[in-house]
């Protein structure tokens, strides 16, 4: 985002990334941007229809488009099967993340039993716990807790606040972002006579390499085995993971969804913001869940699932939701006609 950052030019942003350049090879840019707001020295992209008509309007250098639109324009462009996954790659070559520093701050709080790797960063007000290990180039930031016999992977990022409790491992190259919380205790409890016993939580919470989690974001410890998330699993905001569920490798999941105790989740699944999965219940490979939708039951077909009611007046919705509540009525009637026509078909043969 700095302006003070060396450029790159195209032709060495390809040499890099790979695409095809079409266009002068030494034109230069700083920074990505979108269509509608780039400058002469940004580069843009084009991923869908929805956009084109800003392409012609554009003022950025450069722009990166799909094969599909490769002359759809006279502008420099590099010409990639994925835009978008280029755009990433780009835009993480223009914007490194900053070094820091190695080395524990003076106001950290280091268990003298704690392993603490020379290359890692312990930040202010941090606490890491007895047998705690923090690997090689980890960051553990600002006012963050790593529990006793808790680990932290290699080239991992707790940024401020990230709470790990007791035991929990995470793995290499993750990126946990500020609020998250992994292996407080599962909702376990049993009820008798009338009052509510806590089943202790003691199972732990396993993240593996390449995970990335959004803010404020909790996975709970496992009530007797492990919560795990797989490799390359991102998770957005406002996210609760419950006690023993199981994320496959490289699934997605946008913000606010809550997922059950022990419901197990396939690999590179796509599931949509708001969506509510229910305990016990497994979801297979390559599943999509739309956002808002409520997953009851398992799914053993990879596909495209939705299940919400949209938003109407609140008049309209009353009218629907008094039908809703007939609902077991009026199948029954329907049962009753279809038999007494039946009947008549009968009698008429």
């Amino acid at each position: 985002m700095s302006a003070v950052r060396p450029p790159y030019t195209l032709e060495q942003i390809v040499a890099r990334l790979g695409g095809e350049l079409v266009g002068p090879p030494d034109i230069a840019v700083r920074q990505v941007a979108p269509l509608d707001q780039a400058g002469p020295e940004d580069l843009s992209f084009l991923t869908g229809g929805k956009y084109r008509r800003l392409l012609e309007g554009t003022r950025a250098a450069a722009v990166i488009l799909g094969t599909a639109d490769r002359d759809s324009t006279e502008r420099p462009r590099i010409v990639s099967a994925n835009p978008y996954a280029y755009l990433a790659r780009a835009s993480a070559l223009l914007n490194p993340v900053a070094p820091v520093e190695a080395g524990i701050h003076p106001s950290a709080v280091v268990d003298a039993r704690a392993s603490v790797a020379a290359t890692a960063s312990i930040g202010p007000c941090a606490v890491i716990g007895a047998r705690a290990v923090i690997g090689e180039r980890a960051i553990v930031g600002a006012g963050c807790a790593v529990g006793e016999d808790a680990a932290v992977g290699e080239d991992t990022r707790l940024h401020a606040n990230v709470v790990i409790y007791p035991g929990c491992r995470i793995g290499a190259r993750g990126i946990l972002h500020s609020g998250v919380v992994i292996g407080g205790d599962g909702f376990g409890i049993a009820e008798e006579n009338g009052r509510w016993i806590k089943v202790p939580q003691v199972g732990r919470a396993i993240l593996g390499d390449d995970v990335e989690i959004g803010a404020n974001t909790t996975v709970d410890r496992g009530a007797l085995g492990d919560t795990v998330i797989e490799d390359g699993v991102k998770m957005d905001n406002l996210i609760q993971i419950a006690h023993n569920v199981v994320i496959g490798a490289h699934t997605a999941i946008a913000a606010c969804v809550g997922i059950a105790g022990s419901a197990r989740i396939g690999r590179q699944c796509r599931i949509g913001g708001a969506a509510m999965i229910h305990g016990h219940i497994e979801i297979c490979d390559h599943a999509v869940i739309g956002a808002g939708t409520m997953v009851r039951k398992s799914i053993t077909e990879p596909g495209i699932y939705d299940g919400f009611f949209p938003s109407l007046p609140h008049r309209e919705w009353m009218k629907n939701l008094a039908q809703f509540n007939r609902l077991h009525e009026l199948g029954r009637t329907v049962q009753e006609l279809r038999a007494r026509l039946e009947a008549i078909e009968g009698k008429s043969k």
